[in-house]
């Protein structure tokens, strides 16, 4: 045995076993806190694409024009840069360049409401998931933005999904 810090008789197992228990502790610790904060940002996250969606929803019926990012009249990525603008999430303005920028990738079966799906071997589509199989998009000239059910057509055409906000 040997003294400890007070005087008190400590032995080496005791010591290990007490240096063993303060690591448990602090990594207990660090891995609640990094739980916490996953469980924030996500719904932080989810928080913003509720809202991303309602604004698509009030897009409904609004026409399609080439270029547009609204009001008024919306391209398919316009309407999703403007939908998740209005939810506090600034994305660049083309398919391409938003797929490119935003970090959380989904897949088809992962997708979840505010989710941005892609269509076509370029990503020339975009498309924002508002959950239960339907999407809402700018389609193409002569249309008008809508919200549509995604068919077969669309699975074997869907080219990549984001996940903007998180």
């Amino acid at each position: 045995m040997t003294a400890g810090p007070a005087g008190a008789a400590t032995n080496a197992p005791q010591r290990t076993a007490l240096a063993a228990l303060a690591t448990k502790a602090t990594t207990s610790k660090a891995t609640a806190t990094k739980t916490v904060a996953t469980q924030s940002r996500a719904a932080k996250q989810n928080k913003r694409a509720t809202a991303a969606v309602k604004y698509a929803y009030k897009q409904i019926g609004d026409p399609y024009r080439y270029g547009g990012s609204g009001p008024g009249s919306w391209d398919c990525s316009g309407l999703a840069q403007g939908s998740w603008r209005k939810a506090g999430v600034k994305l660049p303005r083309t398919t391409q360049q938003i797929y490119r920028a935003v970090k959380h990738k989904v897949s088809w079966k992962g997708a979840k409401a505010g989710d941005l799906l892609f269509f076509y071997s370029g990503r020339t589509h975009v498309g924002i998931y508002v959950g239960h199989g339907y999407m809402i998009h700018a389609p193409h000239s002569g249309s008008h933005v809508k919200k549509i059910k995604l068919t077969h057509y669309y699975k074997s055409q869907f080219n990549g999904g984001v996940r903007p906000g998180y």
